[in-house]
């Protein structure tokens, strides 16, 4: 059979990769000029350092198949993510843990003694929460939530967190030992070379054809016997019922010489700050040294016509418009939806992956029983 794939990100790259090597062919349609979608890297020419373009991508998964799967393509180096937070005039360390807690009380607590201390903080009265508000101040009280997560949230979604499901603080991320590696998986690494060098190395195969800057577009898809699309899912039906909600990112770089902030990624809590954080490169790549330094600042807000899309709103309103698209998508013969704009779902590098080899999987087994391939593997709803 012959696919197309709209878009060369992990997502399409890793499920061409698998239905190349089972004998089909496949052909990657990429609007941009650089495959690995937004976890594209590059070197920058003025100071040597990796940078990632679209902002920092941290590998990291519990999926120890995903794992060797990624290290397939190339070297994985071990990189443990140390965030730090400015708020108050201080500094603190990400997520909320042991050092952070006796730090910003003045305390000398240990584990049990800083576990008793919070929940005199939190508000005991919030039975089940709802929002985001409600969430932190369940957990770990009013001071804690007003010092580290009202202002980052209401400029990292340009909403009240009292307008935010519960659901996008998950489990709160507080500790009561001084661990301050941000993630929890077993395992954590940047690519050596980068991830467009990983994505390169999945798309390298004699059934696969990528055609850089070069957009799908409808009239392409009756070449092909099926389509696999990660754009976005209201982009593809022309936005009938309307846009789906996301955030957006700007970014000002800057070139300095020597060490500008001493950490990978710095977040500023305070609202008064404009901006969320600022992240120096050459610190995601410690295996390397380098006397200049780039560094990115991020700015969050609404995502607008001709933006790039970084994260799903999924509010009330998207949500009702996401069940619209759901609904003709299942109707639409012959393409299948995947990844994080596909599915209008936030979604880490390690999911996308996973995602991609079970499509993978599946649509193979669609092939040998003669059944269709569906829209879906996993419903975003």
């Amino acid at each position: 059979m012959r696919f197309a794939f709209a878009g060369a990100g992990f997502s399409c790259a890793v499920i061409a990769r698998e239905l190349a090597e089972a004998g089909h062919q496949a052909v990657v349609f990429e609007e941009r000029d650089h495959v690995a979608g937004n976890c594209h890297t590059q070197r920058c020419s003025e100071t040597g350092v990796m940078q990632h373009t679209y902002g920092p991508h941290i590998f990291h998964t519990g999926d120890e198949e995903v794992w060797h799967y990624v290290n397939r393509w190339g070297e994985f180096k071990p990189y443990t993510n140390r965030v730090k937070t400015q708020s108050q005039g201080a500094v603190y360390s990400l997520p909320l843990n042991l050092l952070t807690i006796n730090q910003f009380f003045g305390k000398t607590m240990n584990p049990e003694q800083a576990q008793a201390f919070i929940r005199t903080q939190a508000d005991t009265s919030i039975e089940e929460p709802k929002t985001f508000e409600e969430q932190a101040l369940k957990f770990v009280g009013r001071a804690l939530y007003e010092a580290f997560f009202r202002g980052y949230t209401r400029k990292q979604w340009g909403r009240e967190p009292s307008e935010l499901p519960a659901s996008i603080l998950k489990r709160l991320p507080v500790r009561f030992n001084y661990d301050d590696n941000y993630f929890s998986h077993r395992y954590q690494g940047i690519p050596a070379k980068g991830y467009s060098a990983i994505v390169a190395a999945i798309l390298d195969h004699p059934n696969i054809e990528v055609r850089l800057a070069t957009p799908f577009t409808p009239d392409l898809k009756p070449g092909f016997d099926h389509l696999f699309y990660s754009g976005p899912i209201d982009a593809y039906f022309q936005y009938e019922f309307g846009r789906l909600g996301y955030r957006t990112l700007d970014f000002q770089r800057a070139v300095a010489d020597g060490d500008v902030q001493g950490c990978a990624v710095m977040n500023y809590a305070d609202e008064s700050v404009p901006f969320t954080r600022i992240t120096e490169h050459k610190h995601f790549a410690p295996w390397e040294n380098h006397e200049r330094s780039v560094t990115y600042t991020e700015f969050s807000r609404e995502c607008e016509e001709g933006d790039i899309p970084y994260y799903p709103i999924r509010l009330v309103k998207e949500q009702a418009l996401l069940k619209q698209y759901l609904s003709v998508a299942e109707q639409e013969p012959d393409v299948t939806f995947v990844g994080r704009l596909g599915t209008y779902r936030y979604l880490d590098m390690d999911v996308t992956i996973r995602e991609a080899l079970d499509t993978a999987v599946g649509t193979l087994e669609c092939i040998a029983g003669l059944r269709p391939i569906p829209a879906f593997f996993v419903r975003p709803l």
